[in-house]
């Protein structure tokens, strides 16, 4: 049901987008209003709301105007039927895995590195950081979608847990093997379970691969074409599912679902070690009531490349076409503004979301942030650890929300010890290449 929506919003877009024309001119001597449409509620939609004031009081030409619609796939479905009746915004928060499906849309988009450029704003693609921008560029190098809140997979422990063990609470593990010993020595002194995980294909499925320098799909990722097929079912991958699923039955590891349903687990101190999205950093800091101490993710020692670096998480800004002309203006001295080094220094801190530019992360350690906050630039220096290559650069495949819910269907039947990791790896690649050509033939692109 959600690839038919899909697929008939996409083919909606690209015909409307193709027939329409601007027709639209703006008020003289008038603020222009800006619609952004975005899926952040709680403390971050307050903290995006924030960031708007900021830049409507900064200038008085024109006026963003924010409006929550939802989560990520509600949002940009919402967008995408607007085009019906011509009444969509000029900016919408999409999230990163949905970047092949608006990629599709050429006639729709308003890439930004046109758009900087058409619109006479500063910018320089240098400026960002490469693990971020490069989610979001084309096979040129062009940054088609401005990066905005990105976070990337660390581990979290529970410094208490390790000192009533005997372990060294300063001493986080870095590796897989390292990892196992120290969950079976808190199950040992009576933790309830030795580590838990939210985000399972996110995090030990795509940034597993990308932490090793292991292709997820052929074509490079999906960047150099539509015709990509997944490789998920390598020797790494398995033997490293295979040991998540062996390390289940005893709890050493132990599965606590889909999207970010296991991180109570950790702030009740059920778990002595969470690997989660560095993104909920505050949240857990909120909700915990014991010392909490931080690393980066595990690597497998025996694999040649490993550690290489992380990839991101999170969402991008995406620009719209047929919008009224004096709009672009607008959106562009927008998006020079949430480049800014002190303005994008303060979302990072505020959020817990990364920097996405080096001088935002100088800035926010020139103000001593990260002395204060231990742990908090873990993300940064996980994502930048090493210049990313094309296995660790991101990932441009079609419909993979629906891939992503496939991989975690698998992977739970190779936890629940009801198929082999091989096996449950094999159906996930099998059941994912369908899904990329079913989008390959809705694709325009085609």
């Amino acid at each position: 049901m959600e690839r038919a929506i899909v697929i008939s919003a996409l083919r909606c877009l690209q015909v409307v987008a193709t027939a329409a024309a601007f027709t639209f001119t703006a008020q003289a001597n008038a603020a222009t209003d800006i619609a952004w449409w975005h899926a952040m509620s709680g403390e971050l939609g307050r903290q995006l709301e924030k960031l708007v004031a900021d830049f409507n009081a900064s200038q008085s030409d024109y006026r963003i105007v924010p409006a929550y619609k939802g989560n990520y796939t509600e949002t940009v479905t919402a967008a995408i039927f607007a085009f019906r009746s011509r009444s969509q915004p000029a900016i919408v928060q999409v999230n990163e895995v949905a970047t092949a499906t608006m990629t599709a849309a050429k006639g729709a988009i308003y890439p930004v590195f046109s758009l900087m450029r058409d619109q006479g704003e500063p910018f320089s693609l240098n400026d960002y950081l490469p693990a971020v921008s490069g989610y979001y560029t084309d096979a040129a190098g062009n940054l088609l979608s401005f990066p905005f809140n990105s976070s990337t997979p660390i581990l979290y422990y529970n410094k208490t847990m390790f000192r009533d063990a005997g372990l060294d609470p300063e001493a986080p593990p870095k590796t897989w093997p390292e990892l196992g010993a120290i969950a079976k020595r808190l199950r040992d002194r009576g933790a309830p379970c030795g580590f838990t995980t939210s985000w399972p294909s996110w995090i030990h499925i795509e940034n597993l691969s990308a932490f090793h320098n292991l292709p997820l799909a052929t074509r490079t990722n999906g960047f150099a074409g539509l015709d990509a097929e997944l490789t998920i079912n390598n020797s790494v991958v398995v033997k490293h599912v295979a040991q998540l699923a062996e390390w289940q039955k005893t709890r050493l590891f132990d599965y606590g679902g889909r999207g970010q349903s296991a991180e109570p687990r950790f702030q009740n101190g059920e778990c002595g070690i969470f690997i989660g999205s560095s993104a909920t950093r505050a949240d857990i800091n909120a909700n915990s009531k014991f010392e909490i101490g931080y690393g980066m993710m595990p690597y497998w020692p025996e694999v040649k490349d490993a550690p290489q670096n992380s990839i991101i998480g999170g969402a991008t800004l995406w620009v719209l076409r047929d919008r009224p002309r004096a709009e672009y203006k607008g959106v562009a001295r927008f998006f020079a503004y949430l480049s800014q080094p002190g303005v994008q220094a303060a979302w990072h801190q505020n959020t817990g979301y990364l920097p996405i530019t080096r001088a935002a992360y100088e800035l926010t350690r020139a103000q001593g942030f990260y002395e204060r906050n231990p742990g908090s630039a873990i993300s940064f220096e996980e994502i930048t650890l090493h210049p990313p290559t094309s296995n660790s650069k991101g990932i441009r495949l079609g419909s993979f929300v629906l891939i992503r819910g496939a991989i975690e269907d698998e992977l739970e039947q190779a936890f629940a010890g009801q198929k082999s990791a091989q096996g449950a790896l094999d159906s996930a690649v099998e059941r994912g290449n369908k899904l990329l050509r079913q989008f390959e033939r809705a694709s325009p692109e085609r």
